[in-house]
């Protein structure tokens, strides 16, 4: 589908979307549509239940007066609460009605609104956003689709006054979506066809935006002395694989990068502590956190951010087979510690353990951030609607809390501490892998804090419940979230600009 900017014209042809505000005031556009239909529009939300709330919605079929197929009321809500994530709403809600029709091409109108606190181009960038984010679909293997399945939509015109502008400002909102798309694929995919080659070579495309990607093979890791990661993928006959990317994007290409680690699990079986067969397939998106960095380096790289970012992703694939890892096993980790496996299927944080090490070690960040589908104690605590979020630095937690309000990616923190710690004792070794069921989230972040120094800030975010949606919402269809990716651009964004802010001005001479 195409998406295009034009005047703010009335279309002639195909369906139309205008807004409506709180208390049923028509947006300028939509007075004017109702003007030319003889109040067709006044006289369908006096008879319904729609008074222009955010999420509400109205549609009158082939109104009298115009060769429109269709007009699509959307509610707007408060003027004064038009941030961008309520004109996200907006688009998205508008595109799911105009996917759901057999129109080949719709117009969005987009007005400028009193009291509104964005400009209008701005507005635009956001609606069109939205109405994008809800347009994918991961389909590909599907080689018989129903009527219902086949969207007709072939162009979405967003017209409004300073079309130019509104097109400017959404170039860059639409580098994340093709980002967000990215993970989303990533994590869409089945297990026999992406697995730790397969999605190094899917990495390697990237390079042609100017980012450094390093594999590292089983040999290359064994001489770094990841044990605890290649203990993980032992079982499979998938080889394991290390995969940094790098982006140089600050004027000093040597200063301290932002790090983000990614726990990229393929397919995760349980291994000998294997799962039960009940939504065991899916097991394919354990590898979410991986494509959410790799999705993250693709849109600070598309977007020429000022900022040296790495990135690094552990690839297994956790199998049960003769040569797996059995449960009580000890392996050495790349950081030295000892680590007593009680629990096979408590494997991600192996992958991890050693990958925060060595961004530590070889790349001395300023600050880490690590993202994972790490535990389903996370998915009993919180639900479907918020990461978990853990932190030994509260400054880096807010920032990243704030950055996930802006974007619709909410955070939830929670606390560590040393009476968790304890948990994880273990008699054998420097500590074991699980803390059995209490605070199973909050001992997995526990685990993970060993393998950070106290001097790095550091955060952790367990995705495990957000990762993945069992219904469509307005900007996510059903399916894989990319949970994580809007979140961590803002959040490198914000970094940058705090960066700008703080940096003193040349003098005059």
């Amino acid at each position: 589908m195409q998406i295009t900017f034009a005047e703010s014209t009335l279309p002639k042809e195909g369906a139309i979307v205008v807004g409506v505000l709180e208390g049923r005031v028509l947006t300028p556009t939509a007075s004017t549509i109702d003007t030319r239909t003889n109040g067709a529009l006044t006289r369908a939300i006096a008879a319904s239940h729609f008074d222009g709330q955010k999420e509400q919605s109205l549609i009158l079929l082939a109104p009298s007066g115009l060769s429109l197929t269709r007009i699509v009321l959307v509610g707007l809500g408060k003027a004064a609460e038009l941030d961008a994530l309520a004109l996200e709403m907006f688009g998205g809600l508008a595109m799911s009605h105009l996917l759901a029709a057999h129109d080949t091409m719709a117009a969005v109108m987009v007005d400028a609104i009193a009291d509104a606190p964005l400009p209008l181009a701005t507005m635009a960038a956001h609606i069109t956003c939205g109405a994008r984010l809800r347009t994918y679909r991961f389909d590909k293997y599907k080689t018989r689709k129903t009527d219902k399945e086949k969207h007709s939509l072939q162009e979405l015109q967003i017209r409004t006054t300073d079309f130019s502008a509104a097109c400017k400002a959404f170039d860059p909102l639409n580098k994340i979506i093709d980002a967000v798309f990215l993970a989303r694929t990533l994590s869409s995919e089945p297990a026999n066809v992406i697995y730790p080659e397969s999605f190094s070579n899917e990495v390697c495309h990237l390079k042609k935006l100017g980012l450094s990607v390093d594999v590292f093979d089983e040999h290359k890791m064994r001489q770094l002395g990841m044990n605890a990661l290649l203990a993980v993928g032992q079982g499979s006959a998938r080889k394991s694989l290390l995969i940094v990317l790098r982006w140089l994007g600050a004027t000093d290409r040597e200063a301290r990068p932002i790090a983000l680690v990614g726990k990229g699990v393929t397919f995760d079986s349980g291994g000998i502590s294997i799962k039960p067969s009940a939504s065991m397939g899916d097991m394919k998106w354990d590898m979410a956190g991986a494509a959410v960095v790799v999705g993250v380096m693709q849109s600070i790289a598309a977007r020429e951010t000022p900022i040296n970012v790495i990135g690094v992703v552990g690839m297994v694939e956790n199998m049960p087979s003769g040569t797996a890892q059995r449960p009580g096993d000890i392996v050495t980790s790349a950081s030295g510690q000892t680590i007593e496996v009680l629990n096979t299927d408590a494997e991600g944080r192996l992958v991890l353990a050693d990958a925060l090490w060595y961004v530590q070690e070889h790349h001395h960040p300023v600050l880490i951030v690590d993202i994972a589908t790490l535990t389903g104690a996370i998915v009993t605590a919180l639900g479907a609607h918020y990461a978990g979020l853990f932190a030994n630095d509260d400054v880096l937690a807010d920032k990243l809390r704030a950055a996930g309000e802006a974007v619709g990616e909410r955070l939830w923190r929670l606390p560590l501490g040393d009476s968790y710690d304890r948990q994880i004792e273990s008699d054998a070794a420097d500590m074991k892998n699980t803390g059995d069921r209490e605070a199973g989230a909050i001992t997995a972040a526990q685990f993970l804090q060993r393998f950070v120094s106290h001097s790095v800030p550091w955060a952790h975010l367990d995705i495990a419940g957000v990762t993945w949606s069992k219904q469509d919402t307005v900007t996510v269809p059903k399916g894989a979230t990319a949970f994580g990716v809007r979140l961590l651009e803002r959040f490198i964004a914000e970094h940058c600009n705090a960066q700008e802010v703080s940096r003193p001005k040349e003098r005059d001479v």
